[in-house]
């Protein structure tokens, strides 16, 4: 009897913790105090976190105790911002970014050309989650320009430090333009182009990365189809810096996004569109987007961000006269990072002798960032570049954050939004943040069939612990395109968790590696055998 009683005792203690999850003390992380803001559903309202296993598990009214306690008492808890537009890859550039609250941080614009190594390169030594598409610039290269030079870059930092310049000095050595860029390959040529892209697939490309815009006189309309057709085999992403950047026909910008677009309706594949707000269309590329999307079920989205200025390389296709004339810009508004303005002998000395210079562009009325933040569908990037010196060479991760010449939108972009959001109320925080955080998962996810994005983006118990910490009142962007400014980091943004380990803490980023991967696995076959590759024949002594 005395046994059955003391059996029954033990049931109903049992019982009674199973009962009470909230009150366990074995959170690893928890967020007291704070107000918690889930896009996906709404939801805001003041309650505990309890983080456990990269998860969060508790989202709670109960008093929550955990290894590690923040007090978020005056702070909105929000999951931690996304963006697929981000061309730095180093660990200074990625530590920057993490005190602006980017937590999963991806290039689909560009991307990588062997993406085995890049993937193996970043494990480990990664604070926030990383993802990567395949570079059909870097295919190019390979093929028009030699392997030798595509091997002295994997990604767009390493682009401009030394593939561009080297493709272009060999092309002017011998008597020729860039294969790169303005080639037009022939079957052949076709053929192993497409095989690199399709190997980069295999290896778990999150897509294909295809700045047309940079490659206008190169890339005709059958090999952009065949980029996105090659892509659609998979069931990924084609990104594109599409092909005009311009305001005057023929070659208005939005004609650009509608030739990427209509391949995409007939593919039934993924589209995302790069930085709409810079093809200077954005008015109507915006809205067809979204009619192409929500009327007509096409998987496509666009993004924006928030600066009035755009950031490139001098050799850049739109700096072409003819391509200023389009834009409606000229020499003066261009500028070096140490804010030196050119002129035409500026711009024909940087253009032929240093083709890779990372320039700034001001090609948009300031008053139109707030317009074109606004637009419903869009989400928020930042078309960060890479943080690097006057050599192009990237900065170690201890460097301090002063004496760097960068856009500014590589270190302020989420923060400087925030702050637009108190102070020239240009849309309700809520929708801010899902701009920046869950819509790109649901677009990736939903879209783009990535499955990583099922448990991204979201405040909710079972989603993982990429969360950002910040105070609404005070969070502001610091970075300016003042020389030595660019890479200064946002404040108001205290902690910041990547896989329920603690980034950020109290403004200070943590040296740790929480990072993961976001790719597709490793397939024994490619799928290039699906699909022909006949192109039109061309001269091959073209200029």
């Amino acid at each position: 009897m005395k046994k059955q009683r003391h059996l029954l005792i033990g049931i109903l203690l049992m019982s009674v913790m199973g009962a009470m999850p909230a009150m366990a003390a074995d959170y690893d992380v928890v967020i007291n105090n704070g107000r918690v803001m889930d896009p996906e559903t709404n939801f805001d309202g003041v309650r505990n976190v309890g983080i456990k296993d990269g998860k969060i598990v508790a989202i709670t009214k109960d008093a929550i105790k955990g290894k590690e306690t923040i007090n978020a008492k005056g702070h909105v808890v929000a999951p931690g911002f996304i963006e697929g537009h981000q061309h730095a890859t180093d660990q200074f550039s990625r530590k920057v970014n993490l005190r602006d609250g980017l937590t999963t941080q991806m290039d689909f614009e560009s991307g990588a050309g062997d993406i085995a190594k890049w993937y193996a390169e970043a494990e480990g030594k990664t604070q926030s989650n990383y993802g990567m598409v395949v570079l059909a610039t870097l295919a190019r290269v390979s093929v028009l320009d030699g392997p030798e030079i595509a091997a002295m870059g994997n990604d767009m930092g390493e682009l401009f430090r030394g593939v561009v310049g080297a493709a272009a000095a060999k092309a002017q050595k011998e008597g020729r333009k860039p294969g790169w860029s303005s080639t037009l390959p022939n079957k052949e040529q076709m053929t192993r182009i497409m095989s690199y892209v399709d190997e980069g697939l295999r290896q778990g490309a999150l897509g294909v990365g295809v700045p047309v815009g940079y490659m206008t006189t190169g890339v005709t309309q059958y090999e952009l189809y065949k980029y996105q057709e090659l892509a659609a085999k998979y069931g990924r992403v084609t990104n594109g810096h599409v092909r005009f950047a311009g305001v005057r026909p023929p070659n208005e910008g939005q004609l650009g996004v509608q030739e990427m677009l209509a391949n995409a309706m007939v593919l039934d594949a993924p589209f995302m569109a790069s930085h709409l707000n810079s093809n200077m269309d954005w008015e109507y590329t915006i809205p067809m987007i979204n009619d192409a999307r929500e009327k007509r079920g096409a998987k496509v989205w666009g993004e924006v961000y928030p600066y009035a200025a755009g950031s490139t390389i001098a050799s850049a296709d739109m700096l072409t006269e003819a391509g200023m004339a389009q834009m409606g810009i000229t020499y003066s508004d261009v500028a070096n990072l140490d804010g030196t303005r050119w002129d035409k002998a500026m711009y024909e000395d940087v253009r032929k002798n240093d083709p890779g210079r990372a320039i700034v562009i001001y090609n948009n009325p300031p008053e139109a960032i707030a317009k074109w933040l606004a637009q419903p569908g869009v989400v928020i990037v930042s078309d960060g570049m890479a943080i690097q010196d006057e050599k192009l060479n990237y900065y170690p991760w201890d460097s301090p954050y002063e004496g760097k010449s960068v856009h500014p939108r590589s270190a302020g972009t989420r923060a400087k939004v925030l702050r637009m959001v108190r102070e020239e109320k240009i849309m309700p925080l809520m929708e801010a943040i899902s701009k920046m955080s869950y819509l790109h998962a649901k677009y990736f996810d939903e879209l783009g069939g990535i499955p990583h994005f099922k448990t991204k983006g979201r405040m909710q118990e079972g989603m993982d612990a990429d969360i950002v910490v910040f105070n609404p009142d005070t969070v502001t962007d610091n970075s300016s395109y003042e020389p030595g400014k660019g890479a200064l980091p946002s404040t108001g943004i205290p902690y910041v968790l990547v896989n329920g380990v603690v980034v950020v803490k109290d403004s200070v980023v943590q040296k740790v590696f929480p990072g993961k991967p976001i790719r597709f696995p490793v397939m024994e076959k490619g799928r290039l055998d699906q699909i022909s590759i006949e192109p039109r024949t061309f001269d091959p002594d073209q200029s």
